[in-house]
């Protein structure tokens, strides 16, 4: 046997592979964080300033092109509207967008008032049913011996 190897030696374990198996084994224990359900009820964002100037510009756009039907084609063109415009006559639009932020300020201070009250609610009965599983599990397990 001439320049072969015997089955018998180890093989060594390329240091290259282990360092990869060591980082699958610790991105497999690691579970992804879950991201936090979202409430349907929550108030949406306002519109910033550029979105109010849209609405009015949308509305322009299609008198002018009723045959354009590209979204894509309205928003370029409204886009570059928006940087040709002065701050003065951005300032209508600036202005009706930090109307609807204070707006939205406000029903969003009702909203965290109305699910921080809700929470704690939801804590009592919580706390409530986790007790009474408690007791059902030690009625259990006593029935059980």
């Amino acid at each position: 046997m001439k320049g072969g190897k015997s089955k018998a030696e180890p093989k060594k374990a390329d240091s290259r592979l282990s360092v990869k198996r060591k980082g699958s084994e610790r991105a497999a224990s690691k579970k992804p964080a879950k991201k936090a359900a979202k409430d349907p009820n929550r108030p949406k964002r306002p519109a910033s300033a550029f979105f109010v100037f849209m609405e009015e510009f949308r509305k322009q756009f299609q008198e002018k092109n009723p045959e354009n039907k590209s979204v894509a084609a309205v928003g370029k063109a409204g886009g570059a509207k928006w940087k040709s415009l002065t701050e003065a006559e951005k300032a209508p639009y600036v202005s009706k967008a930090n109307k609807r932020k204070a707006d939205f300020q406000k029903v969003m201070a009702d909203y965290n008032k109305k699910s921080t009250a809700e929470e704690e609610n939801e804590s009592d009965k919580s706390r409530s049913e986790v007790n009474d599983d408690e007791d059902d599990e030690s009625g259990e397990e006593e029935d059980e011996e």
